[in-house]
């Protein structure tokens, strides 16, 4: 049985942020593994396009994603929530193998088990390039 990942459901505005913040605090990290421990064993993913069902295919697919996605840095910010689900806005800079800079914005809704680990995460994004002095996420 694996420990309890605080704060756990139901969320209040102060432990739903606490949540959005050790989200993106771990994805900036760029650490497929640290990130993917967050999740249910089981847990299903829509990102995009991409359907990714279990804790290891997240691995594989986070490590391809900054393979591909250099200097990565987000910012994400609770838009809503109720019980153990959220909505999230979020914004990621990152440039390709190129030097071609992008600017990706989406929305994901998130679904936590009564441990605290997220279970469904459903990631509609965008990808816009950008000059490199347009940058605003360091």
């Amino acid at each position: 049985m694996e420990n309890k990942r605080y704060p756990l459901p139901p969320f209040n505005m102060e432990t739903a942020q606490q949540k959005v913040q050790a989200a993106e605090d771990a994805w900036n990290t760029r650490d497929p593994e640290k990130v993917s421990l967050a999740y249910t064993i089981d847990t299903e993913w829509r990102n995009r396009t991409d359907f990714i069902n279990g804790r290891e295919e997240v691995k594989q697919f986070l490590t391809q994603k900054w393979e591909k996605e250099l200097d990565y840095k987000l910012k994400k910010e609770l838009w809503g929530f109720r019980e153990n689900r959220m909505a999230v806005r979020f914004e990621y800079e990152w440039h390709d193998h190129t030097g071609q800079w992008y600017r990706s914005y989406g929305n994901e809704l998130w679904e936590f088990d009564e441990n605290g680990y997220m279970q469904k995460r459903f990631a509609s994004i965008n990808d816009m390039p950008i000059a490199e002095t347009d940058r605003k996420l360091y």
